[in-house]
């Protein structure tokens, strides 16, 4: 029972790591670009690839380890239908993030590191944010839903 409050835990922090990482990053990366200073996007901009790298892939790997191994302790089927459901959304999630976002904020990064000292902004920027927007509230959306088939075991 020790055990599996632990991964129950750690789970629960990965959750809050990984959702919390994706909505706060919208948010001030949405007001970094308001101000239109390249300087601060353009440190915003490092900033969501880095807090990705540490919150979000650290996020993804405590959900998956601990809630992998808390269904093996808790005798409970990977393919039971709550899981599954839960476990597709975040999946779902996953492969916005790996196929758009990280391919779009790499262009966004290094188009930032070209005015980060203060340049003009290219238009190609504001495209490619807007892009970066929309996607990221599909890939927050996915597995903001997965977390009450989790809870309430729905599916």
């Amino acid at each position: 029972m020790q055990l599996y409050l632990i991964l129950k835990s750690l789970h629960l922090v990965g959750v809050i790591m990984f959702i919390g990482n994706i909505a706060v990053t919208g948010w001030w990366k949405a007001m970094a670009d308001r101000t239109r200073d390249p300087r601060i996007i353009a440190f915003a901009q490092r900033q969501v690839t880095l807090t990705d790298i540490v919150f979000t892939l650290g996020g993804v790997v405590l959900l998956g380890v601990s809630g992998a191994a808390s269904a093996v302790l808790g005798g409970i089927d990977m393919a039971t239908p709550w899981i599954k459901f839960g476990a597709m959304l975040f999946g779902a999630a996953g492969v916005v993030w790996l196929a758009i976002l990280v391919p779009v904020q790499t262009r966004l990064g290094r188009l930032a590191r070209g005015f980060a000292a203060g340049g003009t902004i290219p238009d190609q920027y504001w495209r490619l944010e807007r892009v970066w927007v929309i996607f990221g509230l599909i890939a927050t959306l996915l597995p903001l839903a997965a977390v009450p088939v989790m809870v309430f075991k729905a599916g």
